[in-house]
């Protein structure tokens, strides 16, 4: 077999020509279609990854805003329950001071009622006791009675002080003045001297006393020289007693 030079020549050539053909219109735009869609699919890896980084970013970030606001959320209820745990016990210590306060008056309006009760029992036990004491005196009341209370009478003024006594004689008007003596029953004889003696001895020798009846006295004596007036009759004292009563007051604890 003789090889044929121009044959094999031609279709090295004609091999080159397709080499270049195709390296010029196949080959090339194959390279650049795969450049392109390389590009293109590191461009999309890229946004995908940054993507990716920018999901995670964001997903740190709400995992940690979750975090802060669950600490927040923490932190609220703690402030919110120390606020309601102050107002509770304000409000309870305002209850407690609001009872406190209106047991105080209601024992106060209890004490005041259980006085005024006292006050009243004690009052009617006054009241029936100087009626009681009116009636009994009344009853043994009489002559008897009124000596005894003059016997008394004639003993304090005898016991007077000088003092005292200085201070009836200023009252007195110096041109002379008379005593008063007023008895239930008629005095004795030795009543009326005995009781004008003492006086003249305690006021002035020059004293005159005038003498008379008022059974309203029930028994005893009572002497007025000008100003002052010695009561010793059972009408006073039982006027006292009566007024005492209607005045009287149950001492507080």
């Amino acid at each position: 077999m003789q090889l044929d030079w121009s044959t094999f020549i031609l279709e090295i050539l004609n091999f080159l020509i397709l080499i270049w053909i195709l390296k010029r219109f196949l080959y090339k735009p194959i390279l650049t279609m795969i450049a392109e869609r390389k590009a293109a699919i590191e461009q999309t890896l890229a946004t995908s990854e940054r993507t990716q980084k920018e999901a995670q970013a964001l997903r740190e970030q709400y995992e940690h805003r979750q975090a802060d606001w669950q600490r927040e959320k923490e932190t609220a209820r703690a402030h919110l329950l120390e606020e309601l745990t102050a107002e509770r016990n304000r409000l309870m210590a305002e209850l407690q001071a609001s009872l406190d306060h209106e047991r105080e008056r209601a024992a106060v309006v209890a004490q005041q009622h259980t006085d005024e009760m006292a006050r009243k029992a004690e009052e009617t036990a006054l009241t029936h006791g100087a009626q009681f004491a009116a009636r009994l005196l009344t009853r043994v009341a009489g002559p008897e009675l009124e000596q005894s209370i003059v016997v008394l009478a004639l003993e304090e003024m005898r016991a007077l002080p000088e003092s005292r006594r200085q201070a009836i004689l200023a009252t007195l008007p110096h041109n002379g003045v008379r005593a008063e003596v007023v008895t239930a029953y008629p005095l004795l004889s030795p009543q009326r001297a005995a009781l004008s003696a003492v006086l003249q001895s305690l006021i002035t020798p020059s004293l005159g006393c005038e003498y008379r009846e008022d059974r309203v006295l029930v028994a005893g004596i009572r002497v007025s020289i000008g100003d002052w007036v010695l009561q010793a009759n059972l009408h006073e004292e039982l006027e006292f007693f009566a007024q005492a009563a209607a005045h009287a007051e149950i001492p507080r604890a």
